[in-house]
Formats: structure tokens, sequence, C-alpha cells
């Protein structure tokens, strides 16, 4: 009898992932089909959980409507994707009885002391279901793997815009005047200056000055650090405009870009994670690059003319009123923001203001950062005044 040609010893051809058969793997070891179903079965449902808790600590703790709509289409999607057939049938193989799962007790659990506990415990636990039905995809579905991978990377996009803004928002918490200061040609009528803005109640000073020399500029932010640490302790922000090296190098505790600056991705290089940054923003366009982007705060303008800076254009009130109303990242005005302009700029809804003139060259600068703080300070509420009831919740 004839034999084969060929060598009869050799593997057969490997298949690829994406070419595996799950009818045939089914076929060959159906109590790990159906092991696999019920897997995905869970790891559709925590998923879809977690992406609901993040949804709603942005939509209801952290109000932010960008990041919500963000969150809500990636969990709409899930559910398109879980959709497809034969997923579905996933749920003729759900056995909450018999899973052992419920008899193991939780092992280091991730706090939830915060808002920003809450997004990266959620955050984890949808990164994980994810991954977990991508795997269980290559057995059951494998085209069905990479539209899962795709869903898990737009996740970390999103855990990092969430935790930003959760974290930014206890760090800047109770800052509404960030005052500008220049280098000037005296570094001790600048310590000066530093001194009694700090001791006015300031709690955020930006030092921006491009025409000092790099040696001199680094002298006036390690002064204004020195300052700042030995009248705020940790409470005080110092921020560098346009330089991170000068940041870090002088230990700052943040540095501001321009839309002409070393892009933020890159300047997390050089800043590691810790420090504040903040992007400048023209149009929604620049405000919302800079939330995906990681950004800690926005400075939106230029809202008037301004005597420290000249500018082609203002920014339309209506990107300023969108601002306030779909992005709770802080958002502090800037350009030309005087005492009198408070009131238009809070009737757009932004609560927080970069002043540097209006302040800096007043007869008494203190005095005038003080009076900014304290007509920035929010209303109080009414007594005896219940909340209106939340919405009611759409899909």
């Amino acid at each position: 009898m004839a034999l084969p040609s060929g060598n009869q010893n050799s593997p057969p051809p490997r298949r690829s992932e994406t070419e595996a058969c799950p009818e045939e793997g089914a076929g060959r070891d159906p109590q790990g089909s159906a092991g696999a179903w019920r897997a995905l079965d869970a790891s559709a449902n925590r998923a879809a959980e977690a992406l609901r808790v993040i949804e709603d600590v942005l939509r209801f703790v952290l109000d932010d409507a960008h990041l919500t709509t963000t969150t809500k289409r990636l969990r709409h999607d899930l559910a398109d994707l879980l959709a497809t057939e034969p997923l579905p049938a996933r749920i003729r193989l759900r056995d909450v009885a018999g899973d052992v799962g419920p008899g193991v007790g939780p092992v280091g659990a991730l706090p939830r002391r915060s808002p920003a506990d809450l997004v990266a415990a959620n955050g984890a636990r949808a990164a994980q279901a994810l991954r977990s039905l991508q795997e269980c995809a290559l057995l059951l579905k494998p085209p069905l793997a990479p539209r899962f991978e795709a869903l898990r990377y737009r996740l970390y996009d999103l855990e990092r815009a969430a935790l930003v803004l959760a974290r930014a928002g206890e760090r800047l918490a109770g800052i509404s005047l960030c005052v500008l200061v220049d280098g000037g040609e005296d570094a001790r009528r600048f310590g000066t200056l530093v001194e009694g803005l700090l001791d006015a109640g300031v709690r955020m000073i930006q030092v921006r000055d491009k025409s000092l020399p790099v040696p001199a500029l680094v002298d006036r932010v390690r002064l204004a650090v020195e300052r700042a640490r030995r009248r705020s302790g940790a409470d005080a922000l110092i921020v560098v405009n346009d330089r991170p090296d000068v940041a870090v190098a002088v230990g700052a505790g943040g540095v501001h870009l321009g839309s002409d600056d070393l892009p933020l991705d890159l300047v997390r290089r050089v800043t590691g994670p810790t420090a504040v940054v903040g992007c400048t923003a023209h149009d929604i366009g620049e405000a919302l690059a800079a939330v995906r982007g990681g950004a800690d705060y926005l400075g939106v303008g230029p809202c008037f003319p301004s005597s420290t800076k000249s500018f082609g254009s203002h920014a339309p009130r209506e990107f300023l009123s969108e601002v306030a109303a779909t992005i709770a990242l802080p958002a502090f005005a800037i350009g030309g923001v005087t005492l009198d302009r408070l009131d238009e700029l809070r009737s757009l809804g932004l609560q927080r203001v970069a002043v540097a003139a209006a302040i800096t060259r007043a007869s008494d600068p203190a005095a005038m950062a003080a009076r900014f703080i304290e007509r920035l300070q929010p209303p109080l509420p009414a007594a005896g005044g219940i909340p209106d009831p939340s919405p009611q919740e759409n899909p």
C-alpha cells in the first residue's frame, strides 16, 4: 500500500489566534468551551458594571459632561459588541449557584475613600474584564478579539483623563485665584511681592517671564518655592510658565504650557507624574485635547484686552460658557481679568481666574489679591434649602 508522501512526524501547521476554530475547539473539549462561555459572561458583566460606576462618578460626582459622554459611548459600544452573534448565547451557560468565586474572599481590595479611588478601582476592574473578554473571544469567536482589545485601549485613555480630573479637583480644591508674576529686575522686590501674596491667601502663583536669562529665572523660581514652603507649607503651588526644566530643577509644583510650547506628553516625561501641568486653550478643540492629554487644569482665554500682553482676538463667550458647562477640569479665565469683570465671567460659569497686572501693578498687590479672593468666594447655600433631585438617568 502506498504511503502518503511527506514527513509524517512533522507537526501540523500552527494556526494563528485569529484563525482558531471555536467549533473545533468545542468539539475537542466541551467542558473547556463551556467554561470559556461562563468566563466571557462574567467578564461581560464586570466590564459593563465597572464602566457604569465610572460614568456615574463622572456624571454625578465630578459633573463632567464631556467625559460622561465619552464613557457612555464606550459602554454602549461594549454592549453592541456583546450583542454580536453568537455572544448573546452566553447567558445559557450562566451558573450562579455553581460558581466557586463567591466563596473566595476579597484579597487586597483597593480602597474607596474618594472619587479618584472609585475611578481607579473600577478602571482596573473594567480593564481586566476587557482583557478576559479578548482572551475568551480567541477561543469562541476569534474575529471579535481585536474589537475587545480596541475597547480596552480606549478605556486606558478614559481612565487617565478621569483620574487626572478627580485628582486635580482634590489638588486645586479651594484655589480660585492664580496670580501671574514676572521676575522683574530686582530679586528682593520679587521676594517681597511673593511673600505679600502668600500672606494675603494666594495659593497659586505662576512665574512668567520670557525676558529674564535662564539663571535669573531659576533664582526667581527657587526664591518663590522657598517662600511658599516657608509661608504655606505644602499648601501653595508655584507654577513655572513654559519651562518644565526650570520647574523640575528647583522643585516647583508644576508648569503651564502655551499652544506653542513643548507638547504635554513630552512635558510629562520631563516632570514625572506628580507635577501639576496646565494648558492654555483658545477654543473648545484645544480644551478637549488638553483633557484627553491629561492636563491638570486649563487656562481659557484671552478673555479681555490686557495691559501686559497684546492679543489678536479674544475668546468668544460661547467658548467660555461651553468649557464651564462641559468640562469639570479646573479652568482659569485668563487675559485682562479685573475685579469689575468677575461678575461677567461668573455668569458664564467660570469660577477661577488667573490675574496679572490688576494685582501685581496695584498700589498694594497683597490687598488687591485679598479683594479678588473675597469676591471669588462661592455664595453660601440658602439656609434650610433642599437640593433639587437628580434628573432621571438615561440608559
